[in-house]
């Protein structure tokens, strides 16, 4: 339809090029794909965990700088907040929406590593809290690396879904440093 300096909009100039469709696909695969990829190692080794090391002495490696033991955690790092598992819980699933609803915004890979880090960590540890004993909304999440001592006290014990999320937020923070924009704005 013409517009009313009288020029036509072709159909190059309504849509978006196919090229940044699919980057922003790219980046939403990559996201999901990561998160995913981080969920399964989690709950895989959490399941390993529970299945060989509960019940035993921690296992000493690498001259005890690790420690492999099975320890559940009701609260945040630390044990901190074990009466606010609840609200943890909630606070993880609003972590995984806000996530994955930024998602298909992304301005960078970059970005995406970032967040689908930060996505299946955070979907790692919900899972625990919904799924685990004593009961949904309320289960206590599988902890079993600790750093320099058997029994957390240089470190908080901790799980591959905290690593995730470290370190996604850790990628977070430097990109935020650089300038680097989480998101692209949407032309109409």
């Amino acid at each position: 339809m013409p517009d009313p300096a009288g020029e036509s909009a072709t159909s190059d100039e309504v849509s978006q090029p196919p090229a940044v469709v699919t980057r922003a696909h790219r980046r939403i695969v990559l996201v999901l794909g990561l998160a995913a990829f981080v969920v399964a190692l989690d709950q895989i080794s959490k399941a390993l965990v529970a299945a060989k090391l509960g019940g035993h002495d921690p296992v000493r490696l690498v001259g005890g700088a690790i420690y492999l033991l099975e320890e559940r955690n009701r609260g945040a790092a630390f044990n901190l907040a074990e009466g606010w598992t609840i609200v943890l819980t909630v606070i993880a699933a609003a972590v995984v929406v806000v996530v994955v609803r930024v998602a298909s915004r992304l301005g960078s890979t970059s970005w995406a590593v970032a967040l689908g880090l930060i996505l299946g960590g955070a979907a790692g540890n919900l899972a625990d809290r919904l799924f685990r004993a004593p009961g949904p909304l309320r289960g206590a999440v599988v902890d079993w690396i600790s750093l320099f001592d058997p029994e957390g006290r240089v470190w908080p014990v901790f799980n591959l879904a905290d690593s995730a999320i470290v370190c996604g937020g850790a990628v977070a923070v430097v990109l935020m440093l650089m300038g680097r924009e989480l998101t692209v704005s949407r032309k109409l």
